[in-house]
């Protein structure tokens, strides 16, 4: 059930406004990992995506990433995809400068229409709806894969 409306994130109004059927769910905010996440609310670990931000090597807009909790993205395999020459992974300062968001509460949602590049990693099409942050430590959002991409023009790329 969605919190009160106003103890609602940016994502979940923009998913409001856009009439988009999503499901919230919370747990402490003091778990930072997404497989953690996974275990406090009975979710698969595989259908509860964490959002990464990775920028490029020559410059440019910066990254935000959405993986599964499990996994980690192969630096190399993600610039093969976007055809970059070499990705990195921000530092936490850089994240948080980025974004305006504490790490552990970064979402693309949340940062729709940013100058973000927003990429999905591939694994996310074999599921219907998956769990992503919506810009708050200790709360997910469960939306379809394809509400996600189009609310945020993901990208679907090879990044695990």
């Amino acid at each position: 059930m969605p919190a009160r409306s106003n103890d609602k994130t940016n994502a979940e109004r923009l998913l409001d406004r856009e009439r988009v059927s999503y499901e919230t769910v919370t747990y402490d905010p003091n778990i930072h990992s997404a497989v953690d996440a996974a275990a406090a609310y009975g979710a698969p670990p595989d259908e509860v995506y964490k959002t990464l931000v990775l920028l490029r090597e020559a410059g440019g807009r910066p990254l935000l990433v959405m993986v599964p909790g499990p996994c980690e993205v192969d630096l190399k395999r993600l610039a093969r995809s976007l055809g970059e020459k070499a990705v990195r992974m921000a530092s936490q300062r850089e994240a948080e400068r980025l974004t305006g968001l504490r790490v552990g509460g970064i979402g693309a949602l949340a940062l729709a229409g940013k100058p973000f590049d927003v990429c999905l990693d591939r694994a996310a099409l074999a599921h219907e709806r998956i769990y992503v942050n919506p810009g708050r430590r200790g709360t997910n959002v469960r939306v379809s894969v394809d509400d996600l991409v189009r609310l945020t023009q993901a990208r679907v790329v090879d990044a695990t």
